[in-house]
């Protein structure tokens, strides 16, 4: 693999094509600044990959090889030109295929929508742009980002889901076709299918990052997130996209890019973790459960028992997303075309009473403020699991969001972490969870994790 440090060594001496595709984002933006490699060399490698790996995986829906070589060559023109290099300059990103981009179609992974053709980029798009991105096509996501699967395959074994909604984001990074994606997550689309292919995934605190272009499905739960080979990366798309936008008023003011910083610095103590178990503990592989025991016992967390009445919260988390999503995209059902998951779900929304409604909303700010109370006595960051386990095996589902209802409910950020394994290399994802509006700080006690890992051998 491409020794990043050889290139504080090596001043005029290009990265050669070969180790090119290895590079992480944050990598590979340092050689292409460096003028080390171009983006066009960047975007080429990974067009190759695509043509390779993408046949058996199919993590994307639209792919234009000649668009986003033209991006990348409009890059690296303006970069010899002298004009501002943006720091995702010459960095491909999938694009989950909710999100509109003005140069490639956006379809909601449904055939009832073939062919739509937005007039502009998302804010997220748009941002990514902005930075000096290269949009190198839209990955696939099940239908209206809900349950019913499209052809994704995990890279990690294709005989396995990648998990969804967000599978051909997840996937695509996990068989570094691109170094990022974007997905989004309003149950449990980010970091499912991130755990289930062996990537980082985020899903942002509520608000952080801008929904506007993207296709609703719930205002209170969803969430715009992203995928990468490192936390470095993470952090390095979430200096681009997060912000206030007053297309999204969800949004809210954010001062100043702080990510990246917050995941390479080196915390002063080891982080506190509280192991939060849940009450869905016993839906969990008895491997997962044993990695994650010995994991929180390695880390000295201290054990957090969630209040028995939380158990109701996935019940909560269930009649807000069915009965906004019958609100918001009852009209595809009605116009026929879609599965019998989607449509079972905008029938079940369609019988939510107000009451049961508000009764919801007003359980979840409960859930919001008490799980505040585990920060409160000194947690840096909740570790629980993200998964049941391993991806299963088929595609004809894309697994049980369970252990990630509660924190879409509540908004709180979430990492996926891919440390752990099963006897035979699968991942096992484990989430770690900050505090609302806390996202810096979850970044940084990640990084500390991964060091106290790294140290540990």
């Amino acid at each position: 693999m491409f020794d990043p440090r050889a290139i504080v060594s090596q001043e005029v001496r290009h990265v050669p094509q070969t180790d090119i595709i290895e590079l992480t984002a944050v990598e590979a933006a340092d050689a292409i600044a460096r003028g080390l490699a171009s983006a066009e060399e960047y975007t080429a490698a990974c067009i190759e990959r695509i043509a390779d790996a993408d046949g058996e995986v199919q993590a994307f829906v639209h792919h234009d090889a000649e668009n986003a070589l033209a991006q990348a060559r409009a890059l690296d023109r303006l970069k010899a030109e002298g004009g501002r290099v943006g720091p995702l300059h010459g960095i491909p990103v999938g694009i989950k295929d909710i999100f509109d981009t003005a140069d490639y179609p956006t379809e909601y992974g449904s055939q009832q929508l073939a062919g739509r053709r937005p007039q502009a980029d998302a804010t997220v798009v748009r941002k990514l742009r902005e930075a000096g991105a290269v949009i190198i096509g839209k990955t696939v996501s099940t239908e209206f980002a809900y349950f019913h699967p499209g052809p994704t395959r995990n890279p990690r074994d294709l005989a396995r889901t990648p998990g969804g909604s967000s599978s051909g984001s997840a996937a695509a990074v996990a068989a570094g076709m691109v170094p990022l994606a974007i997905g989004s997550q309003t149950n449990g689309s980010m970091i499912r299918p991130a755990a289930f292919c062996g990537v980082f995934g985020v899903k942002p605190s509520h608000g952080l990052v801008s929904r506007a272009g993207a296709l609703t499905l719930s205002a209170k739960l969803d969430h715009v997130g992203a995928f990468a080979r490192s936390l470095e990366d993470i952090a390095l798309v979430l200096d681009v996209i997060a912000g206030q936008d007053p297309a999204d008023p969800d949004t809210r003011p954010y001062a100043a890019p702080a990510f990246s910083a917050a995941a390479s610095a080196e915390l002063p103590v080891p982080p506190n973790f509280a192991f939060v178990r849940t009450p869905m503990w016993d839906k969990a592989d008895a491997e997962a459960r044993e990695g994650l025991e010995e994991l929180a016992k390695d880390l000295g967390a201290r054990e957090v028992e969630m209040p028995t009445g939380f158990a109701a919260a996935w019940d909560a988390q269930r009649v807000v997303m069915a009965a906004e999503m019958a609100h918001n995209l009852g009209n595809y059902a009605d116009n026929g075309e879609v599965s019998a998951k989607f449509a079972d779900l905008i029938a079940e929304g369609r019988a939510v009473t107000a009451t049961q409604y508000l009764a919801a909303l007003r359980d979840a700010r409960t859930y919001a403020e008490e799980t505040m109370a585990i920060f409160e006595q000194g947690a840096d960051a909740i570790l629980t699991l993200s998964t049941r386990g391993v991806a299963p095996l088929g595609i004809e589902a894309t697994g049980d969001p369970v252990f990630c209802s509660f924190w879409s409910l509540t908004g709180v950020p979430a990492l996926n972490l891919p440390i752990l394994a099963d006897d035979e290399g699968l991942p096992i994802g484990v989430q770690l969870v900050g505090a609302p509006g806390r996202d810096e700080k979850l970044l940084q006690t990640a990084r500390g994790l991964l060091d106290i890992l790294s140290d540990d051998g």
